[in-house]
This record gives C-alpha cells, structure tokens and sequence, in this order.
C-alpha cells in the first residue's frame, strides 16, 4: 500500500551537488537536495533543495515543470525574455516546462521542490 510522504520529517540524508562550471554564472553553486519522493516511474520527485548564493543559467526541459515554495532566502528569476520574477520566503511558484534563463540565490535559499517531467502521448508507448 502506497505511503503517504511527510516532507517535514528529517531523516532524510542531504545529498551535495555542483551544477556543472557552464551552468554557473557566478557564485557559489553548492547545493544540498533532501529528496523524499521519487515515483517509480522516474516522472516525479520532490523534496527540499538549498543553494547558496548564485547565478545559474538554466534550461527547463519542454515537459520539466516545478513547483516551488521557498522556506528561506530571496530568488531573482529572469528569463531569455528578460522579464524578472522577485521571490522571497513564503513564495509559491511553478517554473514551466520550456523555461530558458537565469536563477539567481541573493542569499543562501531552502525551498520545497516538486518536479513532474510530463512524457507526450505520442511517447507513451516507449
């Protein structure tokens, strides 16, 4: 019987991460990820993720969407458009599949994560 996940529950081990040098625009791009949940498709995980103050240059895949609810911290998001979106602690947001641009950390962010890679119906099958 499948389980009900508690993100608010430790236990959960850190994993420490370092995006690739061409992700990084500036900063310091060490992360820690909490990851709770993945399913047993590979299509869903969240958790919390922390990064330290950045500038990373980012691609969201076309089908890549992530909900995001920041616990601490400030964001800046800026897309290839060049609008920019101001996030701080207590935000909720979704960056869509597609997104192209830059995130930026003004301080060290902790946030809850959830990201649904979404398969086209054509792909299905495979």
């Amino acid at each position: 019987m499948p389980k009900i996940i508690d993100l608010s529950q430790s236990g959960i081990s850190a994993e420490a991460f370092t995006p690739p040098a061409e992700k990084c625009a500036a900063g310091n791009p060490s992360q820690l990820i909490w990851n709770h949940y993945t399913d047993s498709a590979g299509l869903f995980s969240c958790g919390v993720w922390q990064g330290e103050p950045c500038i990373l240059n980012v691609q969201y895949g076309p089908h890549e969407e992530e909900f995001c609810v920041l616990l601490e911290g400030e964001v800046l998001l800026t897309g290839r458009d060049g609008v920019v979106h101001h996030f701080k602690a207590g935000a909720a947001f979704v960056v869509p599949g597609g997104f192209v641009g830059t995130w930026q950390n003004l301080s060290t962010v902790k946030k809850y994560y959830a990201i649904m890679l979404i398969r086209d119906p054509e792909q299905a099958h495979l």
